[in-house]
């Protein structure tokens, strides 16, 4: 609404959080010395809103801007003071339509109008000013970060700029070149109504550096590692590839409740891992041991955890291949789909309050991707421009559903655009194209204050885990050629040996090696004991409430009575 007030500056600016009615009563008491007649009065002016409760609820400043008070939209032909209950009343009803229809009015009754405009500044106290001021601080305003407004025309007659922001009571634009400032950015009307494609014409590309060979394509651009680090890399893909065959096979000996391997995804887990610093905080889902294997996880602990023994950092009260690491920096898996996401954004803003140069990893499947957490984080992720990278393994198959059946995008990358994410999509099968991609969404996500979305696409070439068979729900022959042909430690081992930094005897050494320490291990987490059975009530209060205390009795009554149905190894 538009409020005269005489001998003051042209544009005066209220708090977002100032009540409706003491502008109302501020306005009144500053035109009540003076009649309106004065050319020279400046008006008040308030961000258009559809309900005057909502005005204290506006979150950032608003402009107050220069015209007349305007009684034509209420019928009147001249302009005059508006009583207090009409003026409360035209507040409630205020619009940015109202606005443009009283300055039309204006216009055509031949009295001056001068340029004017609506729109909100970010961060902008409340303060006197000239209306130039304002345009000019409205100018250096990042766009996209106010409440809808309407921009103004500087220079042009009010006839013009009321023509100018014209706009029909159904809702369409006259012409193409009009536009609306909306958060995001301005938006520009056209008449055609055209609805969006449900899908590209083409498929987004897919990053690579090696090609089936091993050989790096010719014009590919890739972050460069040292002999040291791709030799680590190569040496750490083998021992994750070993340590996978040996536990699963430990499984199905009984020794162990339960194993889930990474077979066909070595190359996303140790090239990823690679890529990051080991002050950056990883959220896991369950398919990257990997990753906690090159941060310095040894095989002795991996073999601790699955075991269960006392020597497990969570004391047996986890499944296996739940691992956690406080020391590096590696969440606590946990087995429920996509949960750790928005966790991992709210870590990552942590990191960006303490001004840490490190960022947050998730990690997901594609199955994933359809849960709500997905989308809660990476809103949350975009609009709080938190430094986390969302590393999804689009492997094809979510357990026994198919990506065919999982979504009706082009994969999962796209969906970052929604959410104003930047993205890419990488061969997750190609270690040096994982270990570019995530170096530079990495150096992004931290430079930048930016979450980045990953789309590494590979295969799941093992079964979901030991409680599944995926032979009944996929073809033999598509495994077996996703296990030979695209190997990516394979192909990645061709590199490495085309370098000159490799040889058989060295992989027979390292490959003996590994089995040799891996075996080692499982002796011993085997004959370790068991926790015992009072670490159950445990690590969540600092003293044990009566409640905990009673389930722990009972718990010990009833081992004792039925022995037979409850381990001997577990200390009572």
């Amino acid at each position: 609404m538009l409020l005269a007030a005489p001998s003051l500056p042209r544009t005066l600016i209220f708090p977002a959080h100032c009540p409706s009615h003491l502008i109302i009563s501020h306005c009144f008491l500053l035109s009540s010395t003076s009649p309106l007649s004065n050319s020279n009065t400046p008006a008040i002016s308030i961000l258009p809103t559809s309900a005057r409760a909502k005005l204290s609820s506006l979150l950032q400043p608003f402009v107050l801007c220069e015209d007349w008070i305007i009684a034509s939209a209420l019928g009147r032909r001249r302009r005059e003071l508006i009583p207090g209950d009409m003026a409360a009343l035209w507040l409630a009803r205020a619009s940015s339509q109202l606005a443009r229809r009283s300055a039309r009015s204006l216009a055509r009754h031949g009295e001056p109008s001068p340029p004017w405009f609506l729109a909100s500044v970010p961060q902008l106290p409340p303060v006197l000013g000239s209306p130039a001021a304002l345009a000019a601080a409205v100018e250096r305003s990042p766009s996209g970060r106010g409440f809808c407004s309407v921009r103004g025309f500087a220079g042009e007659s009010g006839a013009a700029a009321a023509a100018a922001v014209e706009e029909p009571e159904n809702g369409f634009a006259a012409g193409g070149d009009q536009a609306i400032d909306f958060p995001g950015g301005k938006v520009s009307f056209v008449a055609e109504m055209n609805f969006l494609p449900d899908s590209q014409k083409e498929r987004i590309n897919c990053y690579r550096v090696l090609d089936d060979d091993g050989r790096t394509i010719s014009g590919s651009k890739f972050q460069e590692v040292s002999k040291e680090v791709a030799l680590k890399m190569y040496s750490e893909m083998v021992t994750l590839q070993i340590m996978d065959t040996i536990f699963y096979e430990a499984q199905r000996q009984g020794r162990i409740s339960f194993y889930l391997t990474s077979n066909g995804e070595e190359a996303i887990n140790i090239a990823s891992a690679a890529a990051l610093s080991i002050d950056d905080i990883v959220l896991p889902q369950y398919r990257e041991p990997g990753v906690l294997l090159w941060r310095g996880f040894t095989l002795q602990e991996f073999a601790n955890q699955c075991f269960g023994n006392k020597l497990d950092y969570g004391k047996g009260r986890q499944m296996p291949i739940h691992y956690g690491s406080n020391r590096l920096n590696y969440f606590t898996v946990s087995s429920p789909i996509a949960t750790q996401l928005p966790h991992a954004v709210g870590a990552a803003y942590s990191l960006k309050m303490d001004k840490k140069d490190a960022c947050a990893i998730t990690y997901f499947g594609d199955g994933g991707t359809s849960e709500g957490d997905f989308h809660a984080a990476l809103n949350f992720a975009a609009v709080m421009e938190t430094p986390v990278i969302f590393f999804c393994r689009n492997n094809g198959w979510a357990i026994s559903t198919p990506t065919t059946e999982q979504f009706r995008s082009d994969g999962v990358v796209v969906r970052g655009q929604a959410y104003g994410i930047r993205g890419i999509r990488v061969d997750g099968n190609d270690a040096l194209a994982v270990y570019s991609a995530v170096h530079a969404a990495r150096e992004m996500a931290i430079t930048e204050g930016r979450p980045i979305l990953v789309e590494a696409l590979t295969y799941r070439v093992g079964h979901h885990s030991t409680s599944d068979d995926s032979t009944k729900y996929r073809p033999i022959d598509e495994i077996e050629h996703w296990r030979t042909a695209r190997d990516p430690i394979s192909r990645y081992r061709k590199w490495v040996q085309g370098n000159d930094w490799w040889s058989d005897a060295e992989e027979s050494e390292l490959r003996s090696r590994v089995r040799k320490e891996l075996l080692q291990a499982i002796q011993v987490a085997e004959r370790m004991p068991k926790p015992p059975v009072a670490e159950l009530f445990t690590d969540v209060y600092d003293q044990i409430p009566s409640n905990l205390r009673e389930q722990e009795r009972l718990l010990r009554d009833t081992i004792m009575k039925h022995p037979a149905h409850y381990p001997t190894d577990v200390p009572v």
